[in-house]
């Protein structure tokens, strides 16, 4: 199963700001962002899923939470970790799950993550989230489609040369 990273994200990486994205609503980024994952399984931190709880996506919510939880959502699943999550998206049948967030998902996910899918917005913001920084020896960027206000980066991760 391929995990996916899907984030909009700063020149500085910041991704959030108390809940919100700093640089306001990108209508054509989330009609995009809405189709690739709609028939798929999402990963995400119970804070993101909590505010995002009236306009769920994806087919499923796999919902990773330190504590146990349960969700009054017919399609929300929880998971206590990185490798309960994987789990739960293969009993799923899911050939691909993307993660959506927070920071810490993000961030505990990326030794994970097969691809990612990033709107780059352009400028540095204030925020209090960031997306982690990762190492272009280990990515290679594939595609990059330009928009007006952002354009989307397609990364996936160099396969592994088994030296090291």
């Amino acid at each position: 199963m391929e995990l996916v990273a899907v984030a909009a994200v700063a020149d500085n990486l910041v991704i959030g700001d108390d809940g919100d994205l700093p640089w306001g609503s990108l209508p054509e980024d989330k009609k995009r962002y809405r189709e690739r994952v709609a028939d798929d399984p999402v990963i995400l931190g119970r804070r993101t899923f909590e505010l995002m709880v009236d306009d769920l996506p994806g087919r499923a919510q796999i919902v990773l939470s330190r504590s146990e939880r349960d969700y009054d959502v017919e399609t929300a699943y929880p998971a206590s970790g990185v490798d309960d999550a994987v789990a739960v998206a293969e009993s799923l049948d899911a050939d691909a799950a993307y993660v959506l967030g927070g920071a810490g998902v993000f961030e505990a996910f990326l030794p994970h993550f097969d691809r990612m899918v990033l709107t780059r917005v352009p400028g540095e913001y204030e925020g209090d989230a960031y997306f982690p920084e990762w190492s272009d020896d280990e990515w290679a960027l594939e595609s990059e489609e330009p928009f007006e206000d952002f354009s989307i980066q397609e990364w996936r991760r160099r396969p592994d040369d088994g030296g090291g």
